[in-house]
């Protein structure tokens, strides 16, 4: 059996006093938190370790005596024995340091004796009455010092979170439970060197405890501004529960349109972020953090936009470059109806449906054309106090974007519905006649495909039916084929933004800060390097820290979204290409699966 101590750096060169610390529960390790000094009384040590109890939750306990020969402490040895038996004990580490070595020397002593010596030492200092050799090494064991800096295993946490909260009932593992203890202990780091207190202690805060005074000013100024947030979004919410506002026709647009999608989205990062209650958890913690510092940023990024659009008149700039490029757009697809209203590719349409869808669009053509010359003079006002939205942030901007794109493209978008629904028609109509060829027919109510027996006018009808769709669908089929074409342009371009606006929602900012900046924060593990090994003295090693991959980071820390949920596969998307089916660029959480 190996006995492991995790000792601090800090404490490598401390004065002589008292190790405390806590011993593993369900392993031979002891973590080392702290070395209080002499002078001390042992009735304020019992009463400041109950007192740390109490605040840190964690079985502080005194684990033996720390020996640094100095000038003048020749008989501390002897004091720090004697020790041993006024602090209740199981086990009590005697640790010393000699002047001019790193190695320590270590042994472990019960009620009754030595029960484990140094190995390296080659011999048995004494073994308790009534206790026998049971072993080739005897009453030796080896002991391994772990040194581990105390403050950046304090600030650590150890990935992954989530098993730790699964497995809490179980036993954690040592590394966990050293972890863990350390984190816990910050009451027992907050006494320095400067306190007037009856007690001197040893730790990473020895030398006087880290403050801001930004961060002080920043935790006084953060409770009205969180009170202000909050009674802003109460009010906001009493004008949303507007009964106007509730309607149907209201809610379907507002859920189309993706500047209402984000604002509800802000609503609920703010509501989170404004909460006055405290972090339950590490979990709690980052995604709190990483939503402000998005919202942060995001509010930065749209404050730089809105300086970039209302210098030099670039909004009136885009106004006048807004009109000229519908009407280019809308002499193309003229053109383009033009091309399949003849022979396009040389290939044999249906004269009559040819005409008759051909001069359907174009006069969806004309009235779009009307529309955005009647909407050119408001134009350049629309925009200038729509990139206004762009102060509440650069996804906000987009968002608008999006819409703005969505409504001078639904032209398009209507072009691609008569032409999706006229080819889904004649799939399905066909897809029935075939049945009926062959003495099947669909069964409703069991969703299958049952046999059936038709009578002599009813395989007529349907013959003709039949010929009627086959020989109409290559003209529908090519109307459907070049406006899907479009459609799915504009979808690719709404994608893009939606993914951008996605990425700033979602993206951990602040997880990835500490991972680029503090990388020991986020830790997935520790590797061991030799530190020192003398001829006499136990193994030394030092623990460090190993950062998780930033790969890791954005899963694991990733801010849900409504463009996070599962969309529909390729081979999906390619059959509703295929049938006819109506497809989007994005699907919402509390969105159906359409039949």
């Amino acid at each position: 059996m190996v006995l492991k101590i995790f000792f601090p750096q800090c404490c490598n060169m401390a004065d002589s006093g008292l190790l405390i610390g806590r011993w593993l529960p369900g392993h031979d390790s002891a973590v080392v938190l702290a070395v209080i000094h002499y002078p001390f009384i042992p009735g304020q040590v019992k009463k400041y370790l109950s007192q740390m109890r109490s605040e840190t939750d964690v079985d502080l306990t005194v684990l033996g005596s720390w020996s640094m020969p100095k000038e003048g402490q020749e008989g501390m040895d002897s004091f720090l024995k004697d020790l041993s038996t006024i602090f209740p004990h199981n086990r009590w580490l005697k640790i010393s340091r000699e002047v001019g070595k790193s190695g320590f020397h270590c042994d472990m002593v019960g009620n009754e004796g030595t029960l484990f010596t140094d190995k390296s030492k080659g011999k048995d200092e004494s073994i308790p009455n009534g206790e026998k050799d049971g072993g080739d090494n005897g009453g030796s064991e080896k002991i391994i010092f772990i040194h581990y800096d105390q403050r950046k295993v304090m600030l650590s946490q150890l990935h992954p979170v989530q098993e730790a909260i699964q497995n809490s009932k179980a036993e954690p593992s040592e590394l966990r439970a050293m972890f863990q203890t350390v984190s816990h202990s910050q009451a027992l780091f907050f006494l320095d060197r400067y306190d007037d207190g009856p007690l001197k202690t040893t730790h990473w805060q020895s030398e006087g405890r880290e403050a801001s005074i930004v961060v002080e000013l920043l935790k006084q100024g953060s409770v009205p501004l969180c009170m202000l947030i909050t009674w802003m979004l109460s009010v906001w919410h009493w004008i949303c529960g507007i009964r106007i506002l509730n309607t149907r026709p209201i809610q379907f647009i507002s859920s189309k349109l993706s500047t209402c999608v984000q604002m509800g989205h802000r609503t609920e990062h703010l509501q989170t972020v404004a909460s006055p209650k405290k972090a339950t958890g590490h979990m709690d913690f980052m995604r709190k953090a990483n939503i402000f510092v998005s919202f942060f940023v995001d509010m930065a990024l749209g404050l730089l936009l809105i300086s970039w659009l209302y210098r030099e008149n670039r909004i009136g700039q885009f106004a006048n470059t807004l009109v000229p490029v519908a009407d280019h757009v809308a002499k193309e697809l003229q053109e383009l109806l033009q091309w399949l209203m003849g022979a396009p590719a040389g290939l044999k349409m249906n004269k009559a449906l040819d005409e008759v869808l051909g001069r359907f669009f174009l006069y969806h053509i004309h009235l779009w054309i009307s529309y955005i010359h009647l909407m050119s003079p408001f134009i350049e006002m629309i925009l200038w106090y729509v990139g206004l939205s762009a102060c509440l942030g650069l996804t906000f901007a987009l968002s608008v974007l999006s819409d703005i794109v969505a409504l001078l493209t639904f032209h398009i978008y209507c072009f691609y519905v008569y032409g999706a629904r006229l080819y889904c028609l004649k799939i399905y109509g066909l897809a029935s006649l075939w049945r009926l060829f062959r003495g099947k027919k669909w069964n409703v109510l069991r969703q299958r495909v049952d046999s059936c027996s038709y009578d002599l006018d009813q395989l007529f009808i349907g013959t003709l039916l039949f010929t009627i769709l086959l020989f109409l669908l290559p003209t529908t089929a090519l109307y459907y084929l070049v406006f899907t074409l479009l459609r799915l342009v504009v979808v690719l371009f709404q994608g893009l933004i939606h993914l951008s606006v996605d990425l700033i929602n979602s993206f951990p900012l602040f997880a990835m800060g500490l991972r680029v900046c503090r990388p020991y924060r986020l830790a997935e593990g520790v590797k061991f390097r030799v530190l020192t090994q003398e001829p006499g003295t136990p193994l030394h090693l030092l623990m460090e820290i190993n950062p998780i991959k930033c790969s890791t980071v954005v899963q694991f820390y990733r801010t849900p979204t409504y463009s996070c949920y599962p969309r529909d596969s390729w081979g999906a998307l390619c059959k509703k290409l295929f049938v006819g089916e109506l497809i989007y660029p994005w699907r919402h959480k509390s969105s159906t699966k359409m039949d």
